[in-house]
């Protein structure tokens, strides 16, 4: 017999994280707490520090815990890189535009401060080099993006002028990543020794390839997916996103800039086109797991037993930070005018490091512009600052909550993170020649809608008559979601496949029982289905197409306009309760999501409004 291709211990460590995510994300959302947390306290605990160190006493050990941290953390990197990609294709120049003020000046000022006054610390306290101890103080001035807005989402206050300044400086320091990230390029090359001649002969490779992957994707990105949405392929779909991400992410690092700066122009070049909710959809499960194994590579480089052995040096210092950074974003939030309660509550989100902390550091160290004993001492302060953040944040709740004031409600309502494109719209769900019949009446008639369909050929035409239309798979939760379907005035179902179009009113219905929902059925049968499922009004062709050909017969042998029009309306109201499904407990639903839906309405004020005025107040 020949030998066992197979190498169990080569998987080891892929094995140890999939179970931890298995066992982390469900236990910690049970728990109500940020997964992230988690993944930090799994490496912590399963990392060469941890259990790991009992490895070689005990045999049995080392086939649950990660031993490779180095070969972990060259995956784990491509985390950041999918969560800059994100970042990148959630922002747009008009949303920049809109949160300009606090993101400017509130955000920049508080990069600005922050980086200054804790590289001053690190210089004259730590005794740290002048370029180093600049790149520690931007390191440290940053904040957890990715343990921050779960937090918020969580505790519902995204919405709240807390979480809107909060997201409206986070959304700087996210910008701010790439050129920290180029600052690195620009030290290691300066370690070495050039003139300014040697910096452009240097840097102007890097330039060149950035601006190659700018114009480039402008012109390829597009036609590329169009071709792979044409093909109606998931899975080719998917492998162009990757590809799409990974390769200019690599493209910038063969340049010497970061891959992260790579994927986060790949982002930015997409985030305007008509694939832009299905590109969220599809990469955002490999965000969270590289993500996910990003942090267990963090948490597995905490030395706990450094810590535990001497506690009180990496307490003060963790203390010191979050206090430091705190009294800083508190001062300059009262100085834009923010009321102190929110201003205390962003502070105690913000002041607590960051994930992107590790990417600059890890940079810095490769790049040996920093040395790896500050670096390490760093990596494990922002480690544990982060653990804070939960409690930090429910703390600052409690104090907002106390006394929140409508007034500052309203003053920062414009604040909103951008991420419900169909809020206050109609979401039309198929745009072929029924759904732009629907879209053509609904303007109308000024009523605002967004359109999604699967055809890249109806997309496109679409696109270039103005249309706001998105092209991706309606049949899935996540995918509504990203269109903002929670946000919704109505949702208009006009696809002719017919399990599609139950799938879609079910998933639907469950996201939100009080939504205005109408559907294009296929007959009599397919419209009662879509009742029970939860639609408010399901139009089966059959008999709209009877209606319509009795109207026109009517009409035109001599019956008065207005008493066919009168007789069609019976007629039809008399079908939709024939259609409606029977048995008291399906009478109670329909009725309760008809009361639900008039409630809506009436919070709303919609009724009797022009529409206009309607669109301005949803």
């Amino acid at each position: 017999m020949g030998e066992n291709p197979l190498h169990l211990e080569s998987y080891r460590e892929a094995l140890v994280f999939l179970t931890t995510a298995g066992v982390v994300v469900p236990l910690f959302h049970r728990l109500r707490v940020s997964p992230v947390l988690g993944f930090l306290l799994a490496g912590a605990a399963l990392g060469p520090h941890g259990l790991g160190s009992l490895a070689e006493r005990y045999g049995w050990l080392g086939y649950f815990t990660i031993a490779d941290v180095e070969g972990v953390g060259r995956l784990a990197e491509f985390g950041l890189v999918f969560l800059l990609f994100m970042i990148g294709l959630e922002l747009s120049w008009e949303r920049l535009v809109r949160l300009r003020r606090l993101v400017f000046g509130l955000g920049l000022a508080q990069v600005a401060v922050c980086t200054t006054i804790l590289a001053l610390v690190g210089r004259y306290w730590f005794g740290v080099d002048a370029a180093p101890s600049i790149l520690m103080g931007v390191a440290l001035a940053m904040s957890s993006t990715a343990v921050v807005m779960p937090v918020l989402s969580e505790g519902r206050r995204i919405n709240k002028s807390p979480g809107r300044v909060a997201f409206s400086v986070l959304l700087l320091q996210d910008l701010m990543v790439a050129p920290a990230l180029f600052f690195v390029t620009v030290l290691a090359e300066a370690k070495n020794g050039f003139n300014a001649l040697q910096a452009v002969y240097t840097l102007l490779p890097a330039f060149v390839a950035l601006a190659g992957l700018i114009i480039f994707g402008r012109l390829l990105l597009r036609p590329l997916f169009r071709l792979v949405a044409a093909a109606q392929l998931a899975e080719l779909f998917v492998a162009a996103c990757l590809l799409v991400i990974v390769g200019e992410a690599l493209v910038t690092a063969s340049a010497g800039l970061s891959m992260g700066l790579g994927a986060f122009v790949a982002g930015l070049l997409l985030a305007e086109t008509e694939f832009r909710r299905e590109i969220e959809v599809t990469i955002e499960p490999f965000k969270g797991l590289l993500l996910g194994l990003f942090f267990v590579s963090v948490g597995a480089g905490l030395d706990i037993g450094a810590v535990v052995a001497d506690p009180a040096p990496t307490i003060i210092h963790t203390l010191g930070l979050i206090a430091v950074k705190a009294a800083i974003i508190f001062s300059l939030a009262l100085l834009f005018r923010i009321d102190w309660r929110a201003s205390a509550e962003a502070a105690f989100l913000l002041a607590p490091g960051g994930e992107f902390a590790f990417a600059l550091l890890t940079s810095a160290m490769l790049a040996g512009v920093l040395p790896g004993h500050n670096g390490a001492e760093t990596m494990v302060v922002v480690t544990l600052s982060i653990f804070f953040i939960p409690f930090l944040g429910r703390l600052g709740a409690r104090l907002s909550q106390s006394a929140e004031r409508a007034s500052d409600e309203t003053k920062f309502a414009h604040l909103e993170p951008e991420n419900a494109v169909a809020e206050g719209r109609v979401l039309i769900v198929g745009y072929g020649r029924v759904g732009s019949l629907v879209g053509d009446m609904l303007s109308r008639h000024n009523v605002p809608f967004v359109a999604v369909e699967n055809l890249v050929s109806i997309v496109t035409d679409a696109r270039a008559k103005g249309v706001e239309i998105y092209w991706g798979n309606a049949a899935r939760k996540d995918f509504l979601m990203r269109c903002g379907l929670e946000q919704a005035r109505a949702l208009v179902v006009t696809i002719e496949n017919a399990a599609a179009v139950e799938e879609i009113v079910r998933i639907a219905g469950e996201i939100r029982t009080d939504l205005i929902i109408v559907a294009r059925a296929r007959d009599a049968r397919h419209a009662t289905t879509l009742y029970a499922l939860g639609a408010s009004d399901a139009i089966p062709e059959t008999i709209e197409a009877s209606l319509q050909l009795a109207e026109t017969v009517l009409v035109d042998v001599g019956v008065p306009m207005g008493y066919v029009i009168a007789s069609i309306h019976e007629k039809r109201d008399e079908y939709r309760k024939i259609l409606q499904p029977t048995g008291e407990e399906a009478r109670a639903r329909q009725t309760e999501r008809r009361n639900k839906i008039k409630r809506e309405q009436a919070r709303r004020r919609i009724s009797g409004r022009p529409a206009k005025e309607a669109e301005e107040e949803a």
